[in-house]
């Protein structure tokens, strides 16, 4: 049974999805349990994940990467989360946030910090969540003003992937106050990690994607040259906004690899289990379960292939991204809540990838913004 097949996914990206599905199979599944227990960095995976070609390579080739579109990033997602979510996100997390710069900075900011992290010589982040506010990008508190040639940021983010590991991150900060302009008041700038007055610790250990870390920054007094802003002052939430559709539809990717891996174990286990004289697989109802499982992940899959196509074009992006998103990853927590269902006692044992997979689903409901914000705008981006 191979649910990730090759039919929905338009031939630019067949090539490097079947690399990513060769590297998954070779580096990230055999070492996925392992990594899981102990929560560590998995870096030399990520360096294999370099050396192969598939980590931060969606930087354009003018910057030294190779200018992977957003449905080879999406074929990407889809094999990495299948073979296990935790070391995925790390990989794709080596550059998070560096599209906002390709998009929006000036050239010597290219030169200077987006270079060396499509040629792997450098990983990045992105500073947006806080400790009091996650999905409300409007509501964040930490701040940058203007004194003299500098930015001086002052606060606070939270669950910032790499915050610890990057070599810079792009920080998400409130530089005005216009109570009658939201959506204005809030910048983003490049902050490397050395800047003095930054800090950063990792959170306390998760229950779920634990090879992939994440980390409480503060910022007291921290400073960096005025150039450093990216863009304009006061078009970080748009900037921002545009950066989410894409990285929703990707989030849907995981999903698709999650519900994946959960409808694989779940089929396994049950065609190889007897119960009452018979294989387990003969009961009807467990039938019911597998079938809604393959019809959910069927749909889930197809709305995430087409919205990948509606997003790359600019056509009511905002709309296909946040039910994309929604969709998958809801799905990936169905499959896995009926996975648990048909192992039955052994579905606690935590040794069981159905486990881990049960966990890690936990996840991509809420990070790129909470199901319930996707559903705020589904309806409110809806065309008309």
């Amino acid at each position: 049974m191979e649910l990730l097949d090759d039919r929905p996914v338009p031939e630019e990206a067949l090539a490097v999805k079947e690399d990513a599905r060769e590297f998954a199979a070779e580096h990230i599944a055999p070492n996925a349990a392992e990594y899981f227990e102990s929560g560590e960095y998995p870096h030399e995976i990520l360096q294999a994940g370099m050396d192969a070609g598939l980590v931060a390579q969606d930087i354009s080739e003018e910057y030294g990467g190779r200018g992977l579109s957003l449905q080879q990033v999406l074929a990407i997602a889809e094999e990495f989360y299948r073979a296990d979510a935790g070391i995925a996100l790390t990989l794709q997390l080596a550059s998070f946030g560096a599209e906002i710069l390709q998009e929006h900075g000036d050239n010597h900011l290219k030169e200077e910090f987006l270079r060396p992290v499509a040629e792997n010589d450098q990983i990045t982040g992105l500073a947006v969540s806080e400790p009091e506010t996650g999905s409300d990008l409007a509501g964040m508190a930490t701040t940058a003003r203007k004194d003299g040639d500098e930015w001086v940021i002052d606060g606070e983010k939270y669950w910032i992937g790499n915050g610890v590991e990057a070599d810079w991150v792009t920080v998400y900060a409130k530089t005005g106050s216009d109570p009658t302009n939201r959506y204005g008041n809030y910048s983003l700038f490049v902050v490397p990690t050395d800047t003095p007055g930054y800090d950063a610790e990792h959170i306390p250990e998760k229950m779920a994607f634990r090879a992939s870390k994440q980390a409480h920054i503060t910022f007291e007094d921290c400073r960096v040259p005025e150039d450093h802003l990216i863009g304009v002052e006061g078009a970080g939430f748009y900037m921002l906004a545009e950066f989410f559709n894409r990285g929703r539809v990707v989030v849907g990717g995981h999903g698709i690899g999650l519900a994946a891996a959960a409808i694989e174990e779940a089929r396994e286990f049950v065609h190889d289990r007897e119960a009452f004289g018979r294989t387990v697989d003969e009961f009807q109802a467990v039938q019911h379960k597998l079938a809604d499982m393959r019809t959910e992940f069927e749909a889930a899959r197809a709305l995430n292939w087409r919205a990948a196509e509606q997003v790359a074009n600019n056509d009511d992006a905002g709309f296909w991204a946040a039910m994309a998103k929604l969709k998958s990853t809801e799905t990936a927590r169905e499959c896995a809540e009926k996975g648990m269902q048909l192992h039955g006692g052994r579905s606690v044992l935590t040794d069981r990838r159905i486990a881990r997979v049960y966990r890690d689903v936990r996840v991509p409901v809420i990070y790129e913004g909470a199901n319930d914000i996707q559903r705020n705008l589904v309806y409110n981006q809806s065309p008309r």
